[in-house]
C-alpha cells in the first residue's frame, strides 16, 4: 500500500513519530511540511487530497493541531473520504463502513502511542462493501 502523509507545523512532531514507527516499513512519502514555522494547513491538506484522489497513493494521513481543519480541507476534493479519528474504533469503522481514504489526526490532541495505535488499526482495516457500498456511492453523488 502506498501512503502519503502531510502535516502543518502543529502536526510536525506527530508526523515524524509516525514516519519513524508505523510508516517506516511501508511505501510512504512525506508531502510536507518539514519545518516548525507556521504554515497554512489547507495548502498541505489540498496537496495530499489531490495526490490520493489522483490514484498516486492508495491512502493518506493528514495531521494538524486537531485534525479538524485537515479533514474539512481534504473532504472538499472529489473522491476523498477523510475521517478525523481520535480512537481506534472510529478509525476502523471509517474504513470498514465509509471506505475512508484519508486519516486525519490531531497533533495537539493525541499522544504518540494512541496516534500510532489509531494509524495501525486504520491501515489494517478493509472496506466491507455490501450495504455500505451504496452509502458511499451516495456520498460521491453529493460531491459532483
Amino acid at each position: 500500500m502506498k501512503i502519503a502523509i502531510g502535516s502543518d507545523h502543529a502536526g510536525l512532531t506527530l508526523k515524524r513519530t509516525l514516519l519513524a514507527s508505523v510508516l517506516k516499513e511501508l511505501d510512504s512519502v512525506d508531502l510536507g511540511t518539514d519545518s516548525p514555522q507556521a504554515i497554512d494547513y489547507p495548502d498541505i491538506g489540498h496537496r495530499l487530497a489531490e495526490a490520493v484522489a489522483s490514484g498516486r497513493y492508495e491512502r493518506g494521513i493528514l495531521i494538524c493541531g486537531t485534525g479538524i481543519g485537515m479533514a474539512m480541507t481534504a473532504n472538499k476534493t472529489r473522491g476523498i473520504r477523510a475521517a478525523n479519528c481520535s480512537d481506534t474504533y472510529s478509525a476502523e469503522m471509517s474504513v470498514q463502513h465509509n471506505n475512508a481514504n484519508v486519516l486525519c489526526l490531531g497533533g495537539r490532541t493525541l499522544g504518540p502511542a494512541l496516534a500510532e495505535r489509531i494509524t495501525r488499526v486504520w491501515l489494517n482495516a478493509r472496506f466491507t462493501g455490501g450495504r455500505h457500498a451504496e452509502r458511499v456511492k451516495k456520498i460521491e453523488l453529493f460531491n459532483q
